[in-house]
């Protein structure tokens, strides 16, 4: 065999080591994320972020972030549920429970299976800080295994998305029948006060928070995930609603695609609906329906140096080498990142075209946010004091499922 031949194996040996070191350290990163937000995140089982006494200080003042707890609590439910799935680490499994428990007391704690946006026991010391500042959504009181809570109201289609979107991912990332049957288990209760109450949310005054209507596609989206945890209840039920309106997919996508500044959340919100919907799809003339209403958002947002749409892309499209070394750049970039909100102006340092960049801006560099990947990258200035800490969902969550799909 000629030398050169015997050397093939060394190198592709010497590469796989050569990638191994940043992905080990990323693991590394991820890790110590999911730590922090145990200790610091999850004070009473549902994600919302602490405020510090100082840009300096290291002690909890208050926490803030509350109206969006059970849509983060979603999103860290599916990236603790894809870290188990590509390391089988207890330590996982364990932080897929914390989550799982939370978003049980979010339905509990209303006493009719409505989710509540967030809760916190009536007895803890910073309980006013939440109530106090979601205080427009309205405070209810409510109980979970007989401790007493106040609860936030006014649910938005936010938060059943990522709640929906968290559920949907753990059923098949934990092969555990007892994770399984407690998923189930919520989803049946969620999704039948939605379909009881024709896709409306009522709070307990009996004003409606919220409608899905002409949301074909996170009502379908929900009633796959029903199908595939509790088949027996939801088999025909989406069925007939995807008979029904599995054209309509495209339309609102369509129209939030022709806006690619207004309501940035909203890609957030589609992506995640759209990702539970086309995966779970077992039809090739219905998954070509969803694609195409897919295509269309893509078009929007294709070029926004986004992991975690890009990841989600790797996985409804198959790999792509320019976007899949897109995504391993954009990870390492959000890591050099501050985890509060200080301000930043940009003003000046990129093109304009008016009061926002013309081209998205660099991760690196981006305002900070709670979840940097449904916040406008072509937005020139914001943040805070640097008091308030973001979990860091926004970096374990591509990464994770950058690790599943084979990226890194």
């Amino acid at each position: 065999m000629p030398r050169d031949l015997k050397l093939i194996p060394v190198i592709l040996l010497l590469a796989v080591v050569a990638i191994a070191f940043p992905v080990e350290a990323a693991e590394q990163d991820a890790v110590a994320i999911s730590a922090n937000i145990q200790q610091r995140h999850l004070p009473n089982g549902t994600v919302i972020d602490p405020i510090f006494a100082s840009a300096t200080s290291q002690n909890i003042a208050a926490y803030t972030r509350g109206g969006d707890s059970a849509l983060w609590t979603g999103h860290y439910l599916a990236a603790e549920a894809f870290r188990y799935k590509v390391t089988s680490s207890p330590e996982a499994l364990a932080n897929v429970w914390t989550a799982l428990r939370g978003i049980r007391s979010l339905r509990v704690v209303t006493g009719n299976n409505l989710l509540a946006r967030c809760l916190v026991p009536v007895n803890w010391r910073f309980a006013s800080s939440i109530t106090q500042e979601e205080a427009a959504h309205g405070i209810y009181n409510g109980t979970v295994d007989g401790q007493s809570f106040k609860w936030i109201g006014q649910t938005s289609r936010d938060q059943y998305s990522g709640v929906f979107f968290g559920l949907g991912v753990a059923y098949d990332m934990v092969d555990d029948a007892s994770v399984r049957a407690f998923i189930s288990n919520e989803v049946t209760g969620l999704l039948n006060y939605l379909v009881d109450h024709d896709w409306a949310v009522f709070m307990p005054d009996f004003s409606i928070s919220t409608v899905f209507w002409g949301r074909a596609d996170q009502q379908l989206s929900f009633l796959a995930v029903g199908r595939q945890v509790n088949p027996a209840q939801f088999d025909s039920a989406y069925s007939n609603f995807r008979s029904q309106y599995g054209l309509e997919v495209l339309v609102p996508i369509g129209i939030e695609s022709l806006d690619d500044y207004g309501s940035y959340y909203k890609f957030n919100l589609d992506e995640i609906n759209l990702y539970n919907l086309i995966r779970l799809e077992d039809t090739k003339r219905n998954r070509k329906r969803y694609m195409r209403a897919y295509r269309i958002l893509r078009g929007t947002i294709a070029n926004h140096l986004n992991a975690h749409f890009n990841v989600i892309d790797r996985a409804l499209t198959g790999p792509d080498i320019a976007r899949d070394a897109e995504i391993v750049s954009e990870l390492e970039d959000w890591l050099t990142r501050p985890r509060r909100d200080v301000f930043v102006d940009n003003s000046g340092k990129f093109p304009s075209c008016g009061n926002r960049a013309c081209d998205p801006l660099p991760v690196a560099v981006r305002v900070p946010t709670d979840f940097l990947w449904q916040r406008n990258p072509f937005d020139l200035s914001g943040g805070g004091a640097g008091t308030i800490e973001s979990a860091g969902i926004d970096y374990i969550l591509p990464y994770w499922m950058a690790r599943y799909y084979g990226v890194l």
